[in-house]
């Protein structure tokens, strides 16, 4: 039987580019270069007919070793909570203290680019802090 060798996590958006630019920035992905035949991707954007313009965006891990992000348009808007989410992985192997300090640190990064601190979960040994990107998806800082 095969197995899946890799994977890509696709989110429905409003707005594709600019929440793949967001998620560049939170875990430190870059924009793929652009499509065969185009120089820059504001051409390949062109060369589209309007109806499909702007319609998906990506960005990948540059060591290869995380999944591609893919952002497709949808007409409809996000109407309930995500069933499935990104766990961004800040502070692992830590515990009590130092865990917090480095998940709020990491929250402090994110909320000046967009990202919404929905609240602090801590226990005294274990920590996770639920955000919400620019567009209203939730993921943790864990």
């Amino acid at each position: 039987m095969l197995s899946a060798k890799q994977i890509q996590v696709t989110f429905d958006c409003a707005e594709p580019e600019r929440l793949a630019r967001f998620w560049c920035e939170v875990l430190g992905y870059v924009v793929p270069p652009p499509p065969d035949g185009f120089a820059t991707w504001d051409a390949y954007r062109d060369a589209q007919p309007p109806e499909e313009r702007d319609a998906w965006f990506a960005c990948v891990d540059p060591s290869g070793a995380g999944p591609r992000l893919y952002f497709q348009r949808v007409p409809e808007g996000k109407a309930a909570k995500n069933r499935v989410h990104l766990d961004v992985r800040v502070a692992t192997g830590l515990s009590g203290p130092e865990r917090l300090a480095a998940l709020e640190a990491e929250c402090a990064r994110l909320v000046p680019l967009g990202a919404v601190h929905v609240r602090t979960l801590y226990d005294g040994e274990d920590a996770c802090i639920p955000m919400l990107d620019i567009e209203g998806n939730e993921f943790c800082l864990d």
